[in-house]
């Protein structure tokens, strides 16, 4: 007997549901795999469009940093510390003598209205501008009174204190006055330095310093050691030490402030000269000459160069310029030597030297309002 089947209601609408449930479910399914690959794609995009957009910019900025770093970055310091190593120390001997004191004759060869002044007439003058060195010891400032001539009444002066203040009072505006050029000169120089390029007008410039400070190959780093100030108590202490405080021949008659030789040109021959002795004492039309043609001899000769690269160091290591320091490395100019240097150190310490040397000179023009 054949089995009669049996139909169960819902059967066929339950299937229908689950179809529809399962068609439902796929349509969500690949709803919400779109989306997330539409999410993905956008992410993924979103990267590559920022590694394409940020890369130039790191490059940009790479780039930026290596030129900043070419054009400012001031190599001088990585040089000096090449100069002043034993194996470079013979750099600073070549020396171009041609042109080294063209500029501190050419004094010489200006018309000039210097009037020889008395003792008396420089020391009302002095007191008529309030000019005196108790002033000068408190407040640090200088009058810019440049005075051509030394007093011939100076040496009949019997006081030892006031001759030697009044041949401070007239030496000291002109040591400030030349450290005040050589500082002007530097603030270019480093101005230079920091440059990748130089202009025509700076070259022409870097080309007259090169030669006033004999300078071989055009070496920056040689220019920036010896284009530099001498400390105001050394340069005095040799003034009154070659001078004998303003009284000697040599200063009376030929304004020779630190009896500098010379074996060519018009020079005043020492009285105690051997007869075979051909040097001679230089000869300035002004006092002013006479410390430039000074400084530019402690600056160039090879018996200073020790001078030179202690102050170099002494610069390097950020500290000031002692005179009590570098007064030991100019046992050269003077044929006595260590006693030479022991008597400048003398000199500087009794008369309180040091008291000058962070003195400035009023200004007389605007260039020089940058180093008061």
């Amino acid at each position: 007997m054949r089995k009669k089947l049996t139909s169960f209601p819902g059967t066929v609408k339950d299937l229908k549901k689950k179809n529809i449930l399962m068609i439902k479910k796929k349509k969500i399914q690949k709803q919400e795999s779109t989306l997330d690959n539409l999410s993905r794609t956008f992410l993924s995009s979103l990267i590559i469009i920022s590694i394409f957009f940020i890369t130039p910019l790191a490059i940009n900025l790479s780039k930026e940093k290596m030129i900043f770093s070419i054009e400012y970055k001031n190599n001088s310091k990585n040089n000096l510390k090449k100069l002043l190593e034993s194996k470079e120390l013979k750099l600073d001997e070549e020396l171009n003598k041609n042109f080294l004191y063209e500029d501190a004759l050419t004094f010489d060869d200006q018309p000039t209205d210097a009037i020889l002044l008395s003792a008396a007439t420089i020391e009302e003058l002095f007191k008529s501008t309030n000019y005196n060195l108790k002033d000068v010891r408190k407040n640090k400032l200088v009058k810019p009174i440049s005075l051509d001539l030394l007093p011939k009444e100076i040496v009949k002066i019997e006081n030892a204190k006031e001759r030697k203040d009044l041949f401070i009072q007239i030496i000291l505006p002109l040591v400030i006055n030349e450290n005040d050029s050589i500082k002007l000169d530097r603030m270019k120089l480093f101005s230079i330095l920091n440059k990748s390029k130089n202009t025509k007008k700076e070259q022409s410039w870097l080309n007259v310093k090169f030669k006033q400070y004999g300078v071989v190959n055009k070496d920056l780093s040689i220019l920036k050691v010896r284009m530099d100030v001498v400390p105001v108590s050394m340069a005095i202490a040799q003034a009154a030490k070659e001078t004998g405080w303003g009284t000697s021949r040599f200063a009376q008659e030929g304004n020779a402030l630190f009896g500098q030789w010379t074996w060519s040109g018009e020079g005043i021959r020492p009285a105690d000269a051997k007869d075979d002795s051909t040097h001679k004492v230089m000869r300035f039309r002004v006092l002013q000459a006479s410390v430039k043609a000074y400084q530019r001899n402690l600056n160039t000769h090879s018996s200073y160069k020790n001078f030179r690269n202690a102050r170099a160091e002494l610069r390097d290591e950020g500290k000031k310029l002692d005179s009590m320091i570098l007064s030991k490395y100019l046992d050269k100019y003077a044929e006595t030597g260590k006693e030479y240097v022991k008597i400048l150190r003398q000199i500087i310490r009794q008369n309180n030297l040091t008291d000058f040397d962070d003195a400035k000179l009023l200004p007389s023009s605007k260039d020089l309002e940058s180093l008061i």
